[in-house]
């Protein structure tokens, strides 16, 4: 088991937290507010209701909105736990959300050296939550001058991607998925569509071997997934992000893991499998939900019966309205007080995760009445200094994707219309599991930019 790094004292001194309570102490209550926290529920009839929310189990997978809506029902910002004596807060309202955005650097802190607990030794170690926002040496969980540099190298490299190319390399790709299930008249659009289509971009984005990518883009979606044996998956991850970071090192290329190398920054090998681990982490599991999600939305919702097709409503709305209010990203971007403070009507102790529901945020009930496929005040990319550096790359691939998709196969439609939608474990991303549609099967009819037999690695 992996033990998460050594977090040397804050800075900046905060007020106590809840005294002796929380984890590793046998008291279920939440140390944030005193109220009695979830136990990891072994059934049905052992799970008992709380006072604090669980971003976890069977209630939350089942409904997550009904969840929300309780939290909400708690002020702009309430008391959560993310697993089993994992506990942090999070935002309810898109009023809290820009707040906590916009007073970053300042207020609040990304760097988890201001966690509390974490420092204290109160977080499990082998909570499926962790490795999701333990501390790493990447532009996200930095700030200042440090978080500049990182985000510099990012940045300048994605801005590289030749956006022109860009979607006729999504296109030979999609079409080379459709064409290796088209004569089956069925398919499930995640495993065989959603899920390799980003993966494969990404890989050739940033010149990574195959069998080396499948390791890292199967161990994000594991971390991502909350799942039993995260730290495994995240000893899996970091070493494969330095073996590509290295094999760049040998052979630098016309790809972003080279032209991050190469920027002035001289990011070191621990910094690569950080910025390789953000970035890729950032472009696979949430682009899968995003297609997945839009595709689901085109295929099962009435609203939009013939629209797409016929091109009565252009695909960039549809996928504006489902980042309103399917956020790929549901709940992440956790940030620190560097002192308590009020708000709404409630106090943000220092050294608490405050996390930001995007999900929350895009569907507050403040905003009903919204035009939202024309619009892009949503959150789903985050905000302010912290926004998603690739929103641009992200909606071009997930455009090329759907459009693709739904001109090869016009005709597909939900197998079982009636079967409720399987969901991946909501703690921090909302997508689907499967998909499963049938269709007409079509003739083959690659793209142009595809050539039988050529590969794009």
């Amino acid at each position: 088991m992996n033990r998460p790094p050594t977090v040397p004292p804050a800075p900046t001194a905060g007020v106590p937290i809840g005294g002796d309570t929380g984890a590793g102490t046998g008291d279920e209550r939440c140390p944030y507010t005193g109220t009695a926290a979830t136990p990891a529920p072994t059934d049905r009839r052992t799970a008992r209701r709380s006072a604090v929310p669980a971003l976890y189990g069977p209630r939350f997978q089942a409904d997550p909105y009904a969840v929300y809506r309780e939290l909400r029902g708690m002020g702009p910002i309430a008391p959560v736990e993310l697993s089993p004596g994992l506990h942090a807060m999070i935002t309810t309202t898109y009023e809290a959300a820009l707040h906590l955005l916009r007073h970053t650097p300042g207020t609040f802190r990304k760097d988890p050296q201001y966690w509390a607990a974490l420092r204290e030794g109160r977080v499990p170690e082998d909570s499926p939550a962790l490795p999701m926002i333990m501390p790493r040496d990447n532009a996200l969980w930095k700030d200042g001058l440090e978080h500049t540099r990182l985000r510099g190298a990012i940045t300048a490299s994605l801005a590289r991607v030749d956006t022109h190319g860009l979607p006729a390399m999504v296109e030979a790709i999609a079409d080379a998925l459709i064409d290796s299930f088209a004569a089956d008249g069925t398919a499930d659009l995640v495993a065989q569509y959603a899920a390799p289509l980003p993966m494969q971009v990404l890989l050739h984005m940033f010149g990574c071997p195959e069998d080396l990518g499948y390791t890292i883009v199967d161990a994000i979606a594991r971390l991502f997934d909350t799942v039993s044996d995260a730290a495994r998956a995240n000893a899996e991850l970091e070493a494969a992000c330095l073996e590509l970071a290295r094999l760049k090192r040998a052979e630098p290329g016309d790809d972003v893991t080279s032209w991050m190398i190469e920027q002035p920054q001289r990011l070191t090998d621990v910094e690569m499998i950080q910025q390789i681990l953000l970035v890729v982490g950032a472009g696979t599991t949430p682009s899968t939900n995003l297609i997945a999600n839009t595709l689901q939305r085109l295929i099962t919702d009435d609203e939009y019966a013939g629209d797409a097709y016929t091109g009565s409503r252009p695909i960039t709305g549809v996928v504006e309205r489902v980042l309103w209010e399917d956020p790929p990203v549901a709940n992440y971007c956790p940030l620190y007080a560097t002192t308590a403070i009020p708000y709404g009507g409630i106090t943000i102790p220092a050294g608490v995760p405050v996390l930001v529901s995007f999900a929350m945020a895009n569907t507050d009930p403040a905003l009903d009445g919204m035009r939202r496929e024309d619009n892009r005040g949503h959150l789903a990319f985050s905000g302010g200094i912290r926004a998603c550096p690739a929103q641009g790359l992200a909606r071009l691939i997930t455009q090329t994707a759907v459009t693709r998709l739904l001109d090869r196969l016009p005709d597909a439609e939900p197998v079982d219309p009636d079967a409720p939608a399987s969901r991946r474990p909501p703690t921090f991303h909302s997508g689907l599991t499967t998909l499963p549609v049938a269709f007409t099967p079509p003739r083959a009819t690659p793209s142009p930019f595809h050539e039988p037999g050529s590969t794009l690695e």
